[in-house]
């Protein structure tokens, strides 16, 4: 049991309030299975179109243009299924990837085939937080697209509005300090009001180091975690005590 007095909770999501299993045995076999598909009905859409760009710009291309150059269509999705699954098996956390992923996950989680686990005290954990005062915000690798999906279609119904915000690594990489800097800054909180779930210590890390308070998620089936870490752990979201309202 950790005791909070803060302002905001900034929780990530695989590991912390989802199982790991998910992402990799569910969500991610749905990306490669409707990859193709996808690329095909949707090849020239703008929300294709700005994804396809940042996946080239990570890349190291000026754009997708440009990476495509010479090309045909048919020759341009093949480059950019042999992106993703490159970048999926050596599980990437690139912005124009998990951009791609999100826009893939959204037929999947509107059309009913997809429903996001979450953990049996997220839910109660996220209402009395909301109920007491607190911001409850996402920071997570998955895009914003992806994140509201995600916790619009649970298991346990729809989640979204127990959260007042989204943070991808549109603002910068989970496991740098200056992303968390930015993230107080856009939420008008001093980076000491803010307690930082995750189950990485390396993101953990970051966030102490801009200021946050901090607390490891170990749940089952979680990556071990090396001896010698500085941040509170906890089993479920229900060991968040609040200390009073803000």
């Amino acid at each position: 049991m950790i005791e909070f007095a803060g302002r905001g909770i900034l929780l990530d999501v695989e590991g912390t309030t989802s199982s790991v299993s998910f992402v990799y045995d569910v969500m991610f076999p749905f990306v490669r299975r409707e990859l193709d598909r996808f690329l095909a009905e949707r090849w020239g859409s703008s929300d294709l179109e700005s994804a396809l760009n940042r996946l080239a710009q990570d890349a190291g291309a000026a754009s997708f243009q440009s990476w495509c150059v010479g090309l045909s269509s048919e020759q341009c999705r093949a480059r950019v299924r042999d992106e993703v699954h490159r970048l999926m098996d050596s599980d990437a956390k690139t912005t124009g990837l998990k951009q791609l992923q999100g826009l893939i996950w959204q037929a999947g989680f509107e059309g009913g085939e997809l429903k996001a686990h979450v953990y049996d005290d997220v839910p109660d954990a996220l209402r009395a937080w909301n109920e007491q005062g607190r911001d409850v915000r996402v920071y997570s690798s998955g895009s914003v697209l992806a994140q509201r999906l995600f916790f619009g279609h649970t298991t346990h119904g729809n989640l979204l509005d127990c959260f007042q915000g989204h943070y991808d690594t549109t603002i910068g990489p989970k496991k740098e300090p200056a992303s968390y800097s930015r993230i107080a800054e856009d939420w008008g909180l001093g980076p000491h009001e803010v307690l930082f779930v995750s189950d990485v210590v390396a993101e953990l890390d970051a966030a102490r180091t801009a200021g946050m308070q901090t607390a490891l998620c170990t749940r089952p089936g979680n990556a071990p975690v090396a001896p010698g870490h500085v941040h509170p752990a906890i089993d479920s979201l229900a060991e968040v005590a609040l200390a009073h309202s803000p």
